[in-house]
C-alpha cells in the first residue's frame, strides 16, 4: 500500500505534547484551587498579575505625592 501524503507533517521544534499537557492541567489546578480558597467572591480568578494602577505608581513614588 502507498504511503499517503500528510499535508502537516510533525513540527521538529514544537514543544513534547507530554510536556504540554502536564504544564496545562498544572495551571488548571493552580487555577480551581485559587477559586475554591476564593470562594464566594465578586471578582474571578486570574492565571496573571494585573496591570499596575495609577494609584500603584503613586504610591510607589513618594515624591510625586509631595508636589501636587
Amino acid at each position: 500500500m502507498a504511503k499517503t501524503f500528510n499535508p502537516a507533517p510533525r513540527d521538529k521544534h514544537a514543544e513534547d505534547p507530554n510536556k504540554a499537557l502536564a504544564a496545562d492541567r498544572e495551571t488548571h489546578a493552580k487555577l480551581d484551587a485559587g477559586l475554591v480558597d476564593t470562594f464566594p467572591a465578586s471578582d474571578p480568578v486570574s492565571a496573571a498579575q494585573p496591570t499596575p494602577s495609577k494609584a500603584d505608581a503613586e504610591a510607589d513614588n513618594p515624591s510625586r505625592l509631595r508636589q501636587g
